[in-house]
Formats: structure tokens, sequence, C-alpha cells
């Protein structure tokens, strides 16, 4: 039985073009940091593509966090920021009303959906590049490998002048 090879995408980025291409680019511009709606969009696409209904998501953040989520606060946490009147203090301007997820509910998100692309969308703009456990483990072996390497390269210096030392007396 022959084995079939698996063909490569030429036009996939590595990961060391996608940290090249990071820390190639010009420096940050104003508003380059405002990911809100990115996050957004990362989330509703998350619950779209979860096999549990919001309901279901909301449950299972209340279990990891041992809080009270109710799937009314993911949809608040989802949907655009809305207009709304709001007075007070003589202002009677429209303002927005902005609600986001907080930042320790995520993970849990993350784990209740099983999508973590919301925290890549918080990492990306800093630099922060995130990747699935396989890859991590790959990546942390290769980091060992190169420690290996680096640590049998200084003992085989040191060998090299322990003989010096030794062929000089």
């Amino acid at each position: 039985m022959s084995k079939s090879r698996r063909r490569i995408d030429k036009n996939q980025l590595t990961i060391f073009d996608l940290v090249k291409e990071h820390f190639t680019t010009a420096s940050p511009t104003g508003g380059q940091f405002r990911i809100i709606e990115n996050l957004r969009g990362s989330m509703r696409a998350a619950i779209k593509d979860c096999p549990l209904g919001v309901h279901q998501i909301a449950g299972e953040m209340s279990h990891l966090l041992n809080e009270t989520i109710t799937r009314e606060q993911i949809y608040s946490w989802t949907r655009e920021d809305q207009r709304a009147e709001i007075g007070g203090q003589g202002d009677d301007e429209d303002r927005w009303i902005r609600r986001h997820i907080p930042a320790e509910y995520l993970p849990a998100f993350c784990q209740a959906t099983g999508c973590v692309e919301p925290l890549r969308v918080l990492g990306t703009p800093c630099g922060i590049f995130s990747l699935p456990g396989p890859e991590a483990l790959r990546a942390e072996i290769q980091k060992l490998d190169e420690e290996i390497r680096e640590a049998q390269a200084r003992k085989k210096k040191r060998m090299l002048f322990l003989r010096e030392m030794e062929g000089s007396k």
C-alpha cells in the first residue's frame, strides 16, 4: 500500500514569517491597538462555530469561573456599542454605551467555545503568538535541543582548554 504524501500549501506563512513581519512593520500608529471590534467579531464567530448554544456556553463559563454568567451578558459583550441618551450634570449629548468582556472571563469563554481566536486577537498586536498544544510542545522541544547543542559546544570548548592546559605541563 502506498503512502499518500501530504501536500504543503506554498502560500501559507510560516511562524517565522509571521514573527518577522510583526517586527519589521513600522512603529505603531494611533488607534492600532483599538481592537474591540475584532475581539467582538472573533467572539461572535466562536459562538457561531460552537456546537453549544449561548445558554450552554454561559453555563459552562459559570461552572469554570464559579460565578454566574448569563446569556444576556454574552450577548452584551458581542453586540456593537449602543447609542443612548445619558442625562445628568447638564450634559445632554449622545454617548456610547460600551460593554466589554472582562479579561478574566476570556479564558473561560475560549474553553467553553473551544476557540482561542479571541485570545489571539488580544495578543497579536503586541507580538504575542499562540500555538496549539502539539505545536507549542514542538517549539519547546526545539528550544531544549538548542540549549543542549549550546551546552555541548561549551563543554567541548572546556575540554579543549583542559587538553591544552594538560599538554603545556
